[in-house]
């Protein structure tokens, strides 16, 4: 099969988008009532930047996500206090960092030798990140951070509409005791996926570990949370977890693809609709122009029954026709409604 150097931005035709988060009317409940705090102005005064603020529209935008409430009350385990808790951390957070406006140009030279891919889906719509610590090229930084939150944040932009989490595939081959993060950076990148982007990870993959690396993953664990930790495995058969079609010939699949920097890096950008600043071009506040279609979601088992679902459900297997940013928005706000009044409103 001939080599391409044009990434994959849609799941496979006839994907089932899963997980469908399965919630009890009490569990409904408590999502509304975290999405009503929000709406208090006593706690709005007390979270949100001033709207005279240049980035209280994103603070806004990333609280109005449909997904947001409902992740953050999973991680809390339907706590409240603990959501608002994290909610909270996650907002000061990316008022600091702000991930919505990292410039393409700060960060593209970290992805010279393809050491982080976003490319294809699994078999659950999942957006796939392949890190390659073999392929390190620069020195630690702030910026080796800033590149990670930068894929993360396109990763989200790839998620067909009722996907809400990734897949990290992380490839040791021709990784040595000089290319491998540090400790100290492994554990930020932790604290990173594992507090302000909550139930996001779906699955994470690590390949080819050699011996030599195992004091690694040790030196890791105690950094790892529970639900983190269940979610990665060693050298698992990829093929039972991404389609053929859409997994790295290198791990097996069908899809060759050939890493050039300039042209993947082009592709990404125009994808996701960034401008030269980190801001959105115009039609791509809410996210990429060509969105998904929407995907059917997993229909649910008996186990399920008497459950209200969070996440819509379709009627027909992914076509290349895509939905519209407008009819994205109509359907972010009938499945969550917005937290406060709409930004373009104002």
């Amino acid at each position: 099969m001939t080599g391409t150097t044009t990434i994959i931005t849609a799941p496979e035709t006839g994907t089932v988008i899963q997980p469908v988060h399965q919630y009890s009317d009490e569990q409904n409940a408590q999502i509304k009532e975290l999405r009503e705090l929000s709406r208090l102005s006593k706690y709005a005064d007390t979270l949100l930047l001033d709207s005279s603020d240049a980035y209280y529209r994103w603070e806004l935008r990333w609280l109005n996500k449909s997904d947001t409430m409902p992740r953050y009350m999973r991680a809390a385990k339907w706590k409240l206090p603990d959501a608002k808790r994290r909610i909270e951390g996650t907002i000061k957070w990316r008022r600091e960092f702000q991930p919505e406006l990292i410039r393409p140009d700060e960060v593209k030279i970290e992805a010279e030798t393809g050491k982080i891919i976003l490319n294809g889906f699994d078999k659950d719509g999942r957006p796939i990140l392949y890190m390659r610590p073999g392929r390190e090229n620069t020195e630690t930084s702030p910026r080796q951070l800033r590149h990670l939150v930068w894929c993360l944040e396109r990763a989200k932009d790839f998620m067909p509409p009722g996907q809400e989490s990734l897949v990290i595939i992380v490839d040791y081959k021709s990784t040595t005791l000089r290319t491998n993060p540090s400790i100290s950076i492994a554990s930020k990148v932790l604290t990173i996926l594992q507090q302000h982007y909550v139930e996001t990870l779906g699955r994470a993959i690590v390949t080819n570990l050699p011996m030599l690396l195992n004091f690694f993953y040790k030196g890791i664990s105690p950094f790892l949370d529970p639900v983190t930790r269940d979610k990665m495995r060693f050298n698992p058969d990829l093929l039972e977890l991404v389609p053929k079609s859409q997994l790295d010939s290198d791990f097996g699949g069908d899809f060759q693809f050939e890493y050039d920097h300039e042209t993947y890096w082009k592709q990404i950008v125009d994808f996701c609709g960034i401008a030269e600043d980190g801001t959105r071009l115009e039609g791509y506040f809410d996210g990429p122009m060509s969105i998904h279609a929407q995907l059917p979601s997993r229909k649910p088992d008996n186990s399920d029954a008497g459950l209200d679902t969070a996440t819509p459900s379709g009627t027909s297997s992914y076509t290349p026709t895509i939905a519209s940013v407008g009819e994205t928005k109509e359907l972010d706000l009938a499945v969550e409604g917005p937290i406060v009044k709409s930004i373009e409103a104002e």
